[in-house]
């Protein structure tokens, strides 16, 4: 695989029950980082994995039924944590990104996109498409904002689902086939079925990290993935398929336990967020 770098950016937090994200969690409400990825490519130059959060997440929070997304999840975002803004203090302008990679379509994932306007944006068919189902009552509900979504998405969009098939590494078996993003092999999206339609993730070549793999939602944080524990199923069920997210869930499970050197990053896990304020 062709090797890129990376930059993780913590972009602020929601607060939640333990519980709610992993089954023999704790009660009390704690702090779950919401992390996007820079991605600097020796070509096509700075790519985003996700947005995390942004001022326009609380924007299109402010009405009904939209608030009730706030009121569950409440968010801290501090001036300048947002994507757009950190890869600017890095020297990167939102306007030189030429690709914004999505790995799903809730709120805390894409808030950052109209920053990104010059970017195409690489996304599952089937996320679009189940993110303008419903009414606002219905998508709220299912962690959809649909303001967030920019009104020239039609032209921008690249669907993961049309980019070419390519068979992966023995290294990230069970996982088997995914889909060249760029068509060098730097950027591998890999289906990760169960938190919510069109949920994928990615694997690089990470300068600093050696083999990296981008599971976004499929897992809140590394200990779910290392002790194989999944969300309760009132949580996976009322986002997703219950029985998917589990499947999906022991498959990282399982590739951890074979090779423990692949470094994975859940997009909401304290270890990884704890890693980037550190700046490693």
């Amino acid at each position: 695989m062709r090797e890129v770098t990376t930059i993780a950016l913590d972009t602020g937090s929601c607060s939640h029950p333990q519980r709610m994200t992993i089954r023999d969690g704790s009660l009390r409400a704690i702090d779950y980082p919401a992390l996007a990825m820079l991605i600097v490519h020796p070509e096509e130059g700075p790519i985003l994995f996700d947005t995390g959060y942004d001022p326009a997440f609380l924007a299109a929070t402010e009405p009904f039924p939209e608030r009730f997304y706030r009121w569950a999840t409440p968010v801290d975002l501090k001036p300048g944590r947002d994507a757009a803004s950190q890869c600017e203090q890095l020297g990167y302008a939102p306007s030189e990104f030429h690709h914004v990679i999505l790995s799903h379509f809730h709120g805390d994932h894409i808030a950052g996109l109209h920053r990104f306007s010059n970017a195409a944006i690489h996304c599952a068919r089937a996320g679009l498409e189940d993110a303008h189902k419903g009414n606002r009552l219905m998508s709220t509900r299912r962690g959809i904002l649909r303001s967030l979504i920019p009104g020239d998405m039609g032209e921008r969009a690249r669907f993961f689902e049309e980019a070419a098939s390519v068979p992966l590494s023995p290294d990230l078996h069970p996982f088997e086939r995914g889909a060249d993003l760029l068509g060098d092999g730097s950027l591998i999206a890999v289906e990760l079925p169960g938190h919510c339609p069109g949920h994928w993730g990615l694997v690089l070549n990470d300068a600093r990290h050696g083999l990296h793999f981008l599971v976004a939602d499929a897992a809140w944080s590394l200990d779910a993935i290392r002790r194989d524990v999944p969300p309760p199923a009132i949580t996976s069920g009322f986002l997703g398929q219950t029985a998917r997210v589990r499947t999906t869930l022991g498959s990282l499970h399982h590739l951890w336990k074979r090779n423990s050197d692949i470094r994975l990053t859940p997009c909401h896990c304290p270890e990884r967020a704890a890693e980037a304020r550190k700046g490693e």
